[in-house]
């Protein structure tokens, strides 16, 4: 049992860090302030081959192991989680066509989303189907060598720049609902695909989130993910699943953030003669952040582990429901160290703040988390042990 990262893992993480302070924290505040894209910094990513964190070496990319890769997340969020958003929808639908695709597929696609040549998100949520998948209607009807696909997809990332974009889709009328479920990647360019316009968000800044409509776009069906219909549900599940490692490594990263910034605060403010630091309602915040912290990120470098094992539906879930909430405790807790400077944006406990909430809701809400949780273990597919 080994609590430690390798040498690979130390100088990846020293080589992201260094990257973060340079090229990120500098300009977060006044970016995110006045709506500006993150050009540079995605030329950044591209140049550090970030794009490429779960496809195969044999298409271009890092493939890293999941450790590495929840570290991206982690030391990125603690600059700005924003725009760790533009790899994190890009990284989980990468992985899908690497996993699930065609060799066809494969060899179109990943060598130019290895290198950011092209980019991708997924396209799963909609105006009325969020958490029920299963509701979706988005519709995909057969027309000779083409899918029709009609539907509105909402809270989409990387939307103005995903191709092709992973869209789930309901290719037959089944009941259950998912056995009719596939994946098509849609060409942003055929006729009848929109980006309808930009959703206002409290946080997560840095990245545009889109609403997308599907007006009789056609699609080749060799563009039907694996070539396989009814599908779907279990190919973005799996995903997802890896997405929520994504989500929890983002989550330690802002909750680390908030910290470091009311821990340098309390060092720093004086009151009654002496530095805050010294008053005992201080010093237990600290230690209660320090102890969540280290416990979320324990759990989600442990869930990541697992997953390079197979499935850790349970795992992933725990790990995402924890930091997450642990980063809504941090952040309100270091913006209360800061006192009134905390609700100003001169400080970016403000902007953490309004980060923490997305993670507690992305990738399925907390609430769906803790019942997957607990009907794993009712079920006995996992068991409380190491």
């Amino acid at each position: 049992m080994d609590f430690e990262l390798n040498d690979e893992q130390r100088m990846f993480r020293s080589t992201l860090r260094e990257f973060v302070a340079k090229d990120i924290v500098p300009v977060a505040a006044e970016w995110e302030r006045t709506g500006r894209h993150p050009t540079e910094i995605i030329d950044r990513f591209r140049e550090l081959g970030l794009f490429g964190i779960t496809i195969p070496e044999e298409y271009g990319g890092l493939d890293l192991d999941r450790v590495s890769f929840a570290l991206v997340f982690e030391e990125i969020a603690r600059g700005w989680m924003g725009v760790a958003g533009v790899l994190g929808s890009h990284s989980l639908a990468a992985w899908m066509i690497a996993r699930y695709g065609t060799a066809e597929q494969r060899s179109r696609h990943l060598p130019d989303l290895a290198s950011g040549a092209r980019r991708t998100g997924i396209a799963l949520t909609e105006p009325g189907a969020g958490t029920d998948l299963q509701g979706i209607e988005t519709r995909a009807v057969r027309d000779g060598g083409h899918y029709v696909v009609t539907g509105t997809k909402t809270w989409i990332t990387n939307a103005r720049h995903a191709d092709p974009l992973p869209v789930l889709v309901k290719t037959e009328l089944t009941t259950p609902a998912h056995k009719g479920m596939s994946v098509l990647l849609v060409d942003p360019s055929s006729r009848g695909f929109t980006v309808s316009r930009d959703l206002p968000k409290l946080g997560y800044k840095g990245t545009e989130t889109c609403e997308v409509v599907l007006d009789e776009v056609r699609v080749p069906t060799g563009d039907l993910l694996g070539e396989v219909t009814g599908r779907g549900m279990q190919q973005v599940l799996s995903a997802l699943e890896l997405g929520r490692i994504n989500i929890a490594a983002r989550a330690v990263g802002v909750s680390q953030c908030a910290y470091d910034a009311a821990l340098n605060y309390s060092r720093e403010r004086q009151a009654f003669g002496k530095p805050i630091a010294d008053f005992q309602a201080i010093q237990l915040k600290l230690a209660d952040m320090a102890t969540d912290i280290q416990a979320a990120r324990l759990l989600t470098y442990w869930a990541a582990t697992r997953s390079a094992a197979g499935a850790v539906n349970t795992e992933a879930a725990m790990a995402k429901y924890f930091a997450s909430e642990v980063a809504l405790r941090a952040t309100m807790e270091a913006m209360r160290i800061h006192g009134g400077y905390g609700y100003s944006q001169e400080f970016v406990v403000e902007r953490l703040y309004r980060d923490a909430p997305l993670m507690a809701i992305g990738e399925g809400t907390n609430d769906v988390q803790r019942m997957v949780i607990a009907r794993s273990l009712i079920s006995g597919a996992a068991t409380l042990d190491w």
